[in-house]
């Protein structure tokens, strides 16, 4: 469903990812792990088409993407759910996640009717946004921007999800809510590619996973694999 090949990018002069090269099929989860700087959230952006790569390819579904805007990367089917959330504060619940669904809803008339589906699979996978709908997204918590960033990413239908750090700056008992939930969209089949600072999280949920040091590839493998890895154990688990 996705495939990297030897994807160079960066920031102006300043190359991060140097030549990785990772695949994600269809409905499994695969984790990309490593330590800050390792270039985990660059990989996402080049993915999503927030940065250009350098050199190589990027397939979505057998289509190149790597040479498009992320406008329409995101129209073939790729949603990021960025490090930091990134809702829109002055809106509300509801509001927030008819944006996600922009690329299919009619432009004018009916679009909350035709959204109605979508919207109640988001309201179950999350009741507190269900409570909250009605709220300005500013004002949720952090775990709770946290569910809406997701449930935005749900709302555009995606062939394959990125989730860039879904864990950082929540309390432990909202990492583990919020994880159940990427088991439960694991369960229904959806494709993800998670992006996490703590391995064991990752590693917990994934089908597959490759460790990221310094924008290169070190380690791949499936998790009950890199769990007895010492490498990994040592710099990741320990």
């Amino acid at each position: 469903m996705l495939i990297c090949e030897q994807v160079h990018a960066g920031y102006g002069n300043v190359r991060v990812l140097h030549g990785i090269s990772f695949a994600v099929q269809a409905g499994k989860v695969v984790a990309l792990i490593g330590a800050n700087g390792a270039g985990k959230t660059t990989a996402m952006r080049a993915i999503s088409g927030l940065i250009g790569p350098d050199q190589g390819s990027i397939m979505l579904d057998r289509q190149p993407i790597h040479h498009l805007e992320a406008a329409r990367i995101a129209h073939l089917g790729l949603a990021h759910v960025p490090e930091g959330r990134h809702v829109f504060a002055p809106l509300t619940v509801e509001d927030n996640l008819l944006l996600g669904a922009y690329g299919w809803l009619p432009r004018l008339f009916g679009f909350r009717r035709k959204a109605a589906q979508e919207m109640d699979r988001v309201m179950q996978l999350f009741p507190k946004l269900a409570e909250r709908r009605r709220q300005l997204a500013g004002t949720l918590s952090g775990g709770e921007q946290q569910m809406l960033a997701i449930g935005r990413a749900i709302m555009a239908r995606p062939k394959v999800m990125l989730l860039d750090e879904p864990s950082m700056g929540l309390a432990p008992v909202i990492v583990q809510e919020v994880f159940s939930i990427i088991r439960r969209l694991k369960d229904q089949g959806m494709t993800l590619l998670l992006v996490e600072q703590f391995a064991s999280h990752a590693l917990a949920v994934a089908d597959y996973a490759y460790v990221l040091e310094r924008g290169r590839i070190v380690v791949q493998g499936y998790p009950e694999e890199l769990m007895k890895n010492e490498q990994v154990v040592t710099a990741y688990l320990g």
